[in-house]
């Protein structure tokens, strides 16, 4: 019989023969031999990564070699098995944590970019530091900026809305370049908030699934808490989870703009489709 080793040694090769095809973690469980939910935590414990985040790393590398070659990126998208490009995009954001000094003293060694721009949905507000994205929120017209009531109160704060625009632009645009997001959250969050990314665009997850996504299947509410602390907007795509009952259920920046967002991501989906 296998050891827990050779199985997860086996669906690596596995995920690196299959990778164009996009295997779902019950086609990888079910070549390992196991359910879903004891072949993820196996996976997990061994390779100190989620299947579908090993799976995505090999997705970004194959990709970044097409572009590299000046393939288009639906071009790209499509080499890689994606079904659009919509999905390379969420492939090309990745996460890093702030450090716990960071975290402890409100971002007091940061210095912060920020400024406002206009978007599909209303306008926003962005905040990045020289590691990443650190804040983007819809706000209302007329917002005061005031660094107390961001994540980071005591960084020190510079304006450009010209670096918003761009931050905007990749976030509803497509712009096909790398893009790191620096955010403050605790372990637990920043778990919630790298499978989020996984979460492909046009698709939904209600908070059941994200916690099983994560190996704690009796966490739906914690993760409900942990995608009202999302401090990035879009990136970290927390509108594309939805409540067991289909219905499209609370959002940091208002429940119709959730709508909107997930119907505005199902119409880019199905358009790619029909122009493929």
């Amino acid at each position: 019989m296998d050891t827990d080793y050779e199985r997860v040694a086996k669906a690596i090769d596995f995920l690196i023969e299959h990778r164009h095809e996009q295997p779902s973690l019950d086609d990888v469980a079910r070549d390992a031999g196991l359910s879903p939910f004891h072949f993820q935590r196996l996976f997990r414990r061994y390779a100190g990564v989620t299947p579908k985040q090993f799976l995505a790393a090999l997705t970004l590398e194959s990709a970044k070699v097409l572009l590299d070659r000046n393939a288009s990126v639906l071009d790209a998208a499509l080499d890689v098995g994606l079904s659009s490009p919509a999905r390379l995009h969420d492939h090309f954001v990745s996460i890093d944590a702030m450090s716990p000094g960071e975290y402890k003293s409100g971002g007091a060694s940061l210095d912060v970019i920020y400024g406002f721009a206009q978007t599909p949905f209303g306008l926003m507000f962005a905040g990045t530091t020289p590691r990443g994205v650190a804040m983007l929120e819809f706000v209302e017209p007329g917002y005061t900026f005031d660094p107390a009531r961001t994540p980071l109160p005591n960084a020190t704060f510079t304006r450009d809305d010209a670096v918003a625009e761009s931050i905007a632009a990749r976030a509803f645009g497509d712009d096909e370049q790398p893009l790191h997001l620096h955010v403050r959250g605790t372990n637990f969050q920043l778990r919630v908030w790298s499978a989020l990314l996984n979460v492909r665009s046009g698709a939904v997850k209600t908070y059941a699934d994200l916690a099983r996504d994560i190996g704690e299947p009796n966490a739906a509410r914690a993760v409900g808490n942990a995608l009202g602390a999302n401090p990035v907007a879009v990136l970290i795509p927390c509108h594309r989870v939805i409540a067991s009952t289909g219905i499209v259920g609370n959002y940091k920046w208002g429940t119709e703009k959730k709508r909107a967002l997930l119907a505005w991501e199902s119409a880019r989906g199905s358009q790619n489709a029909t122009t493929r």
